[in-house]
């Protein structure tokens, strides 16, 4: 086994930078002043201005960064994602990272954060992690701010004979609070409004976050909130926000959020975090803008998509390619040996140990994702992401397997060495991009049947046998239609942890089915989210919460956030 150094904590590390002030960064990449809005000295927000100026350069080769099936061992794809980055910089590549906004929800929860780690990290990290510009708050408001619309017309008189027991859009908070998940409102009298039942999601779960991430411009946001069906009525007819004539006020909170946020990694290379749709429950990518800009800006765009290639990367290339007009050039799929053996069958406490039998047994979830990425044509390398108790033996294993099976394969060591331990990924990505074969394409065709849509996602991406659908979903299917919303894509809500909608069922289990338990059209975001197994919109608070461990220094620094 190597021998390792001690290192410091991810935010000892993030907080003994040396951060250049945004100002430098955004003139690195040709940004000029008047396109920049600071907020403080290290982020700033980025003008839509930049896509009208620079709407004829050659877009940058954009390169996705997926996935094995997360477990609670960690995968360290944010880290792979900024490492990545930072290596091409190294190889003097002008390289751009392209991530999602972290959630408060699970950095008070299970995570602690979402900006990499050790030396592969963005920065400033406590503001990254917690408040930032501000973007989600905005979104939560706008969210709510519907939902105050909503309530406020049934009791003004309810013009539009809005069916209170068929109002669909929920409030949201940007906590895991299971206690909101259903609700009953409007209680205390007359003047109190109409009671009724609701419910809260994660606002990382609205559809608001959807748009926001899908939009191409503040025009098409706007026409976008506008489809939002909040319910239905007395005549189950659908009833939107454009019904209800709210879409320019909804706009208008978010009209500078929807400008994407400008930072640095510990090396100085440029970030745009921009947005942050859950990839179990949403799409999982960030912003279409936020992509396009560092296209146009970089000559290489590493951008990441949720948990394992059968949820954010099979999101991104079915959904977000379409909307953002992208044509990927290759996949990075990064995978542990921890993550692995626990796909294996080893239990979490075991991790530490040694076991090349376990692993070579949970290689078959790497290997189900690899296909996957075969099946969309797409060149891809694979990142073996080292951890320091990894043994040589175990990953040679993982090496060997690769080599015998001709995948592309790198040792990555970002973690610990920052863009130095990406170089031989680095490389290995610019091989496959120049001289393999891309072929990409999504999987279906919208115009496809709703039905034939998701069952081509659960065969060629799970590898599930078939597919069911409650009586709910099949009545839904029907009402899907005859609304007219059946060409457009579907948006699977799904366990992370299994390639099943059994989070139990790790590894590559065979012989199963998806069972669709609901379907919610999303027409504003423009897709169909289908609600498989017990999946949820609202998640829980684990028994020890990270925030458990958060705190603030004599100083006003941040403790324990990692």
């Amino acid at each position: 086994m190597k021998v390792h150094k001690e290192v410091k904590s991810d935010i000892e590390i993030a907080q003994n930078a040396k951060i250049l002030p945004i100002i430098n960064i955004a003139k690195s990449i040709g940004i000029e002043k008047v396109d920049i809005e600071p907020y403080g000295h290290y982020k700033a927000k980025l003008s839509l201005d930049i896509l009208k100026k620079l709407e004829n350069k050659q877009n940058g080769k954009v390169i996705l960064v997926t996935a094995v099936n997360p477990t609670p061992a960690g995968e360290g794809k944010s880290t792979v994602t900024v490492g990545l980055g930072q290596a091409l910089a190294r190889l003097d590549k002008k390289a751009i990272i392209a991530m999602r906004e972290p959630s408060l929800g699970p950095t008070m929860g299970v995570k602690g954060g979402a900006t990499g780690g050790g030396y592969s990290q963005v920065i400033p990290m406590e503001d990254i992690n917690l408040h930032f510009t501000g973007d989600i708050h905005a979104i939560t408001t706008a969210n709510n701010a519907l939902s105050a619309m909503i309530d406020n017309h049934i009791y003004q008189g309810n013009e539009l004979e809005i069916d209170v027991r068929r109002i669909v859009w929920k409030r949201v908070v940007d906590l895991n609070d299971r206690a909101l998940r259903n609700v009953i409102i409007g209680l205390g009298g007359a003047v109190q409004g109409v009671p009724r039942e609701d419910g809260f999601d994660i606002t990382v779960a609205s559809e608001i976050m959807a748009i926001f991430c899908l939009a191409s411009d503040l025009q098409n946001l706007k026409h976008r909130l506008s489809k939002i069906v909040v319910g239905y009525n007395f005549k189950k007819e659908p009833i939107t926000v454009g019904d209800l004539g709210v879409e320019g006020s909804l706009t208008l909170l978010l009209k500078d959020a929807i400008k994407p946020n400008l930072v640095q990694t510990l090396e100085h290379t440029p970030a745009i975090i921009h947005g942050g749709p859950f990839a179990n429950i949403a799409h999982g990518c960030n912003s279409v803008l936020a992509t396009k800009m560092a296209a146009k800006l970089g000559d290489y765009v590493v951008t990441e998509a949720g948990f394992g290639a059968d949820l954010g990367a099979e999101k991104f290339l079915n959904i977000k390619t379409q909307s953002a007009e992208i044509h990927p050039s290759a996949v990075v799929i990064v995978a542990t040996i921890r993550a692995l053996k626990m796909h294996g069958g080893v239990e979490k406490q075991e991790l530490n140990t040694e076991n090349v039998n376990a692993l070579t047994s949970g290689l078959k979830n790497l290997q189900k994702h690899i296909e996957t990425i075969e099946e969309f044509g797409i060149p891809f390398v694979v990142a073996i992401n080292r951890f320091i108790t990894d043994t040589d033996s175990e990953v040679m294993a993982i090496k060997k397997w690769c080599e015998e099976r001709k995948y592309p394969v790198a040792l990555t060591e970002v973690w610990e060495k920052g863009g130095e331990g990406g170089i031989d990924l680095a490389q290995k990505l610019l091989n496959v991009i120049e001289h393999e074969k891309n072929t990409f394409k999504p999987l279906y065709k919208n115009k496809q049947v709703i039905e034939e849509k998701i069952e081509t996602i659960a065969r060629k991406v799970y590898g599930a046998s078939g597919v069911e659908f409650s009586s709910k979903a099949k009545k839904q299917l029907v009402e899907i239609e005859a609304n007219g919303w059946g060409e457009l894509p579907i948006c699977m809500a799904k366990t992370q942890y299994s390639l099943s909608d059994n989070p139990k069922l790790l590894g590559r289990p065979e012989n199963f089915t998806i069972t669709i338990r609901e379907l919610r059209p999303k027409i504003g975001a423009g897709f169909i989210v289908a609600l498989t197994g017990d999946v949820m919109t609202m998640p829980g608070l684990p028994k020890v919460p990270a925030a458990l461990k958060m705190d603030v220094d004599l100083s006003g620094q941040a403790v324990g956030l990692f």
